[in-house]
């Protein structure tokens, strides 16, 4: 693990990495959440450094203990800027996020070093509210894009996405059953672990994919 002095920021860096990526938070959880701390183990386990790292309004609300909403979207895009200018890569960069943080990676996808855009469960839309669609940051990159998505999350299912005629350049893959955490029912047959691992697996393939690029 690398050390750091800024205490937003987490570096889980692994022997013979393959890549770097830049994983951001959601809108509700922080960078040391049990999803983002196990997926973090999950892709170190198949040699992909992680840095993780809070958005300011998180990072305050740790500081206070005061809940607060994110921040304009600006602002967190300006956040996750200075966190891609602050990385030196000697291996290829991805940038990423759980839902609200791969909205914003894949606003800032087209910043020099970046070489793929990583989402786990991607809000579409608002729940319930479908006709509100954030397809706009994926329509403006170029940038190779990974979406790992549970087929019945809220904030976009299968059948939705599969209607909105995304660009070559855009790669979903459904897990089935999954929600927005990716998390199955017990009826399913599928368990949580296995479906972060499927995702975890699929990361990998996309980066060593786009590595060879």
């Amino acid at each position: 693990m690398a050390i750091t002095d800024d205490l937003s920021i987490q570096q889980n860096f692994v022997d013979g990495a393959i890549a770097t990526l830049i994983f951001a938070h959601g809108a509700g959880a922080n960078m040391d959440s049990v999803f983002m701390t196990e997926f973090t183990q999950l892709l170190n386990e198949r040699h992909i450094n992680v840095i993780r790292f809070n958005f300011p309004y998180m990072q305050q609300r740790l500081i206070d203990g005061k809940r607060r909403p994110p921040s304009k979207m600006d602002v967190l895009k300006e956040s996750y800027i200075n966190r891609i200018k602050q990385h030196s890569p000697e291996l290829p960069l991805f940038i990423g996020g759980k839902s609200m943080g791969s909205r914003v990676a894949a606003m800032v996808a087209d910043e020099d070093k970046v070489s793929g855009v990583i989402c786990i469960g991607y809000p579409f839309h608002p729940q319930k509210k479908p006709e509100k669609l954030r397809l706009e940051p994926l329509q403006n990159t170029d940038r190779p894009v990974v979406i790992v998505q549970g087929d019945r999350d809220a904030l976009g299912n299968k059948t939705e996405i599969n209607d909105y005629g995304l660009a070559n350049n855009i790669h979903v893959y459904f897990v089935e059953d999954g929600d927005h955490d990716l998390k199955p029912r017990v009826k399913s047959g599928f368990t949580h672990l296995q479906h972060k691992i499927t995702a975890a697996n699929l990361i990998k393939s996309f980066i060593e994919e786009q590595s060879k690029c």
